[in-house]
Formats: C-alpha cells, structure tokens, sequence
C-alpha cells in the first residue's frame, strides 16, 4: 500500500498545480521578478526549504503513529487514515475541477497556525539572498492547503519516521515541476493552468486516484 500512495502522492503533486498556483503563485511570482542573475537561487533556494518542512511534517507524523497509535492494534487505524486520504483526495479533486469547493472549509483547520507563521515571511521580503528564500520555503511548507493535508494523513497512516518523510518527500517532488516552470513561466502557465479544460481534466484525474484507492481498499476487506 506505501508503494501505490508514494506514486499517487507524486501525481497528486503533479497533477494539482492549479493549486500550487493559488497556494504559492504569489511568492514564486516575487521572486521571478528579481533580477536574472539571482533568481534560479531564490527559486531553488525558495523549493529546497518547502521540500524540507514536507520532510519535517512527514517524519513528525510517522512517528506519532510510531510512538504511540502503533501501540494498540494499529492496522485498522492506518487502513481508516488512508481511507481518508483518499477521500480527501476526491474532495480536492473536486475543487480542482471546479465542481466542488468543500476541501476549502478543511484548509481554514490550518488558519490559526499560519496567521502565526506568515508574518515571519514579511521580515524576508524582498528576497535578495538564498538563505532568504530557503527560509521563506521553510515556512510556506507550513500554508493550510488540502493537497499537503492529503499527504500528511498519508504520512501518519504510515508507521515509522522515515516512511513518513518519504511519503511527503514523494509529495513534494510531484509539485516540484510545477513551481519551478511557474517560476521561469509565470504568467502564461498562470493564463494556460486556469482554462476550464486542464482544471477539469486535472482535478477529475486526481478524484480518479482517490476513488480507486478506495475501491482496492473496499476489494480487500471483502
């Protein structure tokens, strides 16, 4: 099961750039007006601290369930954590598609903690340094955003440290593409990322992944 959600995570990553695009447009976009000779760096620099709080949220996830939910009898846990991964997954795709936007209410859960987290990304603007936009990375890795949290119930339904990094770092591999071709492309892959085709072909594909895990998940248990 760990094999298959690394895969769907990384095409979750993937596929979900019209998020991305609304979750980190704004700081990509910051930095793709800096100057030439600077901002491959900033860009690098900005991917590397998201990837790593990915990591950091995973490793912390996994092991709680390690520690403490692997205790007790923790197979029915985890099967009901990937169970709600998915479904989450078809919520987002959903929202990604245009057709639903209830994923939405599951990202102001986050709310409370970025008001706290956000401001330290100000003192950082402009970004001038890489060791700027590593931390500003660092920090946007922590947005309330449904395709992280969809990852991360993965993560805790994991059961150890290092399966729970690996499963956020697939995650954030898959949105590596992504923001990287947002930074050299902004404002057309913003133009062509909004046509109501690609949300839709987009959004449908990853509800897809989720209604088939849920489908093995079903077979399984019967």
């Amino acid at each position: 099961m760990l094999e298959i959600s690394l895969l769907s995570l990384f095409l979750t990553g993937l596929l979900g750039g019209v998020h991305c695009l609304g979750m980190c447009g704004g700081i990509v976009a910051a930095i793709s007006v800096t100057s030439q000779g600077r901002k491959p760096l900033l860009l690098l620099g900005y991917n590397l601290g998201r990837l790593a709080s990915y990591v950091a949220i995973g490793a912390l996830l996994g092991g709680l369930a390690q520690w403490g939910i692997a205790q007790a009898n923790f197979r029915p846990l985890q099967l009901g954590l990937f169970a709600a991964a998915n479904v989450l997954l078809i919520l987002l795709g959903l929202y990604l598609a245009g057709l639903s936007s209830a994923v939405t209410q599951i990202e102001k859960l986050g709310q409370p903690l970025w008001h706290k987290l956000q401001p330290l990304t100000r003192r950082l603007l402009p970004l001038r340094h890489g060791w700027q936009s590593l931390l500003v990375g660092a920090v946007w890795g922590w947005v309330p955003c449904g395709l992280v949290y969809t990852a991360s119930l993965s993560a805790l339904a994991s059961q150890s440290v290092a399966s729970g990094a690996l499963v956020m770092l697939s995650f954030g591999l898959g949105t590596l593409p992504n923001l990287l071709l947002m930074g050299a492309f902004a404002s057309k892959l913003a133009q062509w990322k909004q046509q109501r085709p690609v949300r839709l072909i987009a959004g449908l594909a990853v509800a897809a992944m989720g209604a088939w895990h849920l489908l093995q998940l079903f077979s399984a248990s019967h």
